[in-house]
């Protein structure tokens, strides 16, 4: 029984069309629903704590948009609510949290800790799209770095925030070409579809950029399965090898370079996620130097923006455990609340036409979306690890003591790469 109908029965019982007035006004006053996001990421097995890091940043985003009143639209403005979905690490789980996650009413999807998630995601979003458009759902991917999602795979409702891996092995290279000392180089990934990208365009780069560099291993391993790399460890100290190139994340990246220092390897490590999550603190002192990194930022990004960025969040989050920032998620959520405003709707088409035009600015730190495929184009930064306190090194990484000096800034314009996307729109 609604409240317009129970105050018209109690104005003719009592004459109470004041009171009624007033409940009416509460009733129509009620807040708008708020827009529904959904995490479906590990926050359980292995890389538990790569989920829960993805959780931090987006949750900060979220609080953001909110504390400033929230989506404005036409109809009031609205709130945002993240919703997480444990995905356990496993394809089928998360398109089990994805259908779990529609039936809530969320229409926005957020995921990118393992690009065959990612794959596995757009083409049960793909089909769902086709077969109910009255549930279409939008995919904004913040770490899935598989070139071929925003190539042969691109899909319309999938974005990519984040830079792809050849775009990421291109930043590397930059730094690795000019080291005249090289000569042995050891490839070493996660067997997966991302794993073997870093490591197909690595190969393809050093040919073209250092020839004389000899490629002394190339080594795919089974991803979070490895509890013990120090045979692995044995293989590229036996190797000769003086640098590694991995794209690994998360404890497999963490485990890797604690066996790699423990077998007494004294070479570089060439990485994609060197700069967090146990492993500046796993190498220790052997890593000043010789653990490079690259990012869209990094703490020590010397600007007054960039530093009132990073306290702020060490500030939301005061545990050095939790001490894992991406700007890249704080510009992904930042982009899908302008693209709704100027959407006018949540329709998920409109939303998505609205989010190809998307350019943002947050903290100094700026990026736009390409409209062709869906990648976000934005600065990437190089970095070498090095004690906190060092020239450049005014912060640490997870209290640790050691922090990441920027040796290399790649703006976007030089960081863009060509894509082969042939975009179906609806």
């Amino acid at each position: 029984m609604n409240a317009s109908f129970i105050c018209r029965r109690a104005a003719l019982k009592f004459g109470a069309s004041a009171l009624c007035a007033s409940v009416l006004g509460l009733a129509h006053a009620q807040p708008a629903p708020p827009i529904r996001i959904a995490l479906i990421e590990s926050m359980s097995g292995p890389f538990a704590n790569t989920g829960e890091a993805v959780f931090r940043n987006l949750l900060w985003a979220v609080e953001r948009v909110n504390a400033r009143g929230g989506v404005k639209l036409p109809g009031g403005a609205r709130f945002l609510q993240l919703d997480r979905y444990d995905s356990k690490g496993q394809n089928e789980e998360a398109l089990s949290a994805l259908r779990a996650a529609m039936d809530d009413g969320a229409r926005i999807v957020l995921q990118g800790n393992s690009s065959a998630t990612a794959a596995a995601l757009i083409d049960a979003i793909e089909k769902n799209n086709e077969r109910d458009p009255a549930r279409r759902v939008l995919f904004l991917n913040y770490s899935a770095v598989d070139p071929a999602l925003t190539n042969e795979r691109c899909s319309f409702w999938h974005f990519r925030f984040d830079a792809h891996a050849d775009m990421r092995v291109t930043a590397l290279m930059d730094v690795l070409k000019d080291d005249k000392a090289l000569q042995r180089v050891y490839l070493f990934g996660q067997d997966y579809s991302f794993g073997q990208a870093v490591l197909r365009e690595s190969r393809r780069q050093l040919g073209v950029l250092r020839p004389d560099v000899k490629i002394v291993g190339d080594e795919l391993h089974p991803m979070g399965r490895v509890k013990d790399f120090a045979p692995y460890a044995s293989k590229i100290l036996a190797s000769g090898a003086q640098a590694v190139i991995t794209g690994n994340w998360g404890n497999d990246l963490t485990l890797l370079v604690k066996a790699a220092r423990e077998a007494g390897f004294n070479g570089t490590f060439y990485t994609f996620y060197g700069n967090a999550l146990g492993a500046p603190a796993a190498i220790g002192d052997a890593g000043i130097g010789r653990v490079i990194a690259v990012a869209d930022w990094l703490p020590n990004v010397q600007t007054p923006q960039s530093e009132a960025f990073y306290r702020s969040f060490r500030e939301r989050f005061p545990k050095a455990a939790d001490d894992y920032v991406h700007m890249r998620m704080q510009l992904m959520i930042e982009a899908l609340a302008q693209a709704i405003e100027r959407a006018g709707s949540v329709d998920t088409v409109a939303v998505a036409r609205s989010l190809e035009k998307a350019n943002v600015t947050l903290s100094g730190q700026s990026g736009h979306m390409r409209a062709a495929d869906h990648q976000f184009q934005q600065s990437l930064v190089v970095g070498v690890m090095d004690k906190q306190g060092a020239p450049g090194v005014k912060f640490d990484v997870e209290g640790s003591g050691y922090g990441f000096r920027v040796v290399k800034t790649i703006p976007a314009s030089r960081a863009e790469m060509p894509t082969s996307c042939q975009m179906q729109r609806p």
